[in-house]
C-alpha cells in the first residue's frame, strides 16, 4: 500500500489502520527533521505528535493527486517554524540535538572503534549541530532536507514551493556559512587533540598503520572525514 493509498483510506473512511501505517512509516523521519530544526530532541517528540494529529485533523484537505510526503513535510515544517518563532520571542537558545536521532554524525561517531577517535567524533558532531543551529532558517531548512533527509532538489523545491535554482543557491550559501563557522572550531579541536597526543605517555599512544600520530586531524583522510561529517550534518 502506497502512502497515497493509505491517506485516501484515512480521508474517505477514517481508516485507523491506514493511519497507523503512515505513522509507522514516517514518525522517525519527522522527528529527526524537528530535532534538527529546533535543536531540542524533547520538543521534537511533541512536534512529531502534533504533526500527525494535524494530518488526521486536516485529512479532508489532502488532494488525491498530491504526493503525501510533500504534504507531510509542509505540515511538519510549519509547526517547526511556529516553534522557532516562539523560541525567538522567549529569547531562548535552542538545545543541541541528541546524538542518537538517527543517521548522521552521531551514528558515525559510534561506529569508530578507538576511544580517542570516538571522543573526537562526538566533539566534531556537537560542533556541527551547534553550527547548524546558528544558520538562518532558510539555509538550515534546505541543508536538513537535502543532506539529512536525503530529499532531491526538485522535492525540496516542491515542499518549500520555491524554484529549484533557489534551492541550489540556498544550499551553496548555507554550506559556505557552515564552513566559515566550523573551520576555526575544527582547527581548535585539532590543536587540542594534537597537544594531548604529543604530551601523553608513550605507552598510551596508539600507533597507526602508517605511523602517523593518532587523531591527527590534519591528515588528508581525516580532513575528508570532517567534510563528510559537515555534509551529512
Amino acid at each position: 500500500m502506497t502512502d497515497e493509498q493509505a491517506m485516501w483510506r484515512v480521508q474517505t473512511q477514517d481508516d485507523h489502520l491506514a493511519f497507523a501505517h503512515l505513522v509507522g512509516r514516517w514518525e522517525a523521519p519527522i522527528r529527526r527533521l524537528c530535532a534538527r530544526l529546533t535543536g531540542d530532541p524533547h520538543r521534537a517528540d511533541d512536534l512529531k505528535q502534533e504533526t500527525f494529529a494535524r494530518v488526521f485533523e486536516k485529512r479532508k484537505s489532502f488532494q488525491p493527486n498530491a504526493r503525501f510526503s510533500t504534504w507531510l513535510w509542509r505540515i511538519a515544517l510549519n509547526l517547526c517554524y511556529d516553534e522557532l518563532r516562539r523560541i525567538s520571542r522567549r529569547g531562548e537558545s535552542p538545545l543541541v540535538a541528541d546524538e542518537n536521532d538517527g543517521n548522521g554524525v552521531g551514528k558515525l561517531a559510534t561506529e569508530l572503534p578507538a576511544p580517542d577517535t570516538q571522543l573526537a567524533a562526538r566533539e566534531e558532531g556537537e560542533l556541527v549541530r551547534r553550527a547548524l543551529l546558528q544558520l538562518p532558517e532558510i539555509y538550515r531548512v534546505v541543508l536538513v532536507l537535502r543532506h539529512y533527509q536525503s530529499l532531491k532538489l526538485r522535492e525540496i523545491a516542491e515542499v518549500l514551493e520555491i524554484p529549484e535554482g533557489t534551492v541550489n543557491s540556498r544550499l551553496a550559501e548555507g554550506l559556505a556559512r557552515l564552513t566559515r563557522i566550523l573551520e576555526p572550531q575544527f582547527d581548535d579541536l585539532e590543536r587540542g587533540l594534537n597537544q594531548n597526543h604529543s604530551s601523553g605517555p608513550a605507552h598510551l599512544r596508539r600507533p597507526t598503520r602508517n605511523g602517523a600520530a593518532p587523531g591527527n586531524l590534519s591528515s588528508p583522510s581525516l580532513r575528508r572525514g570532517l567534510q563528510v561529517k559537515t555534509v551529512n550534518l
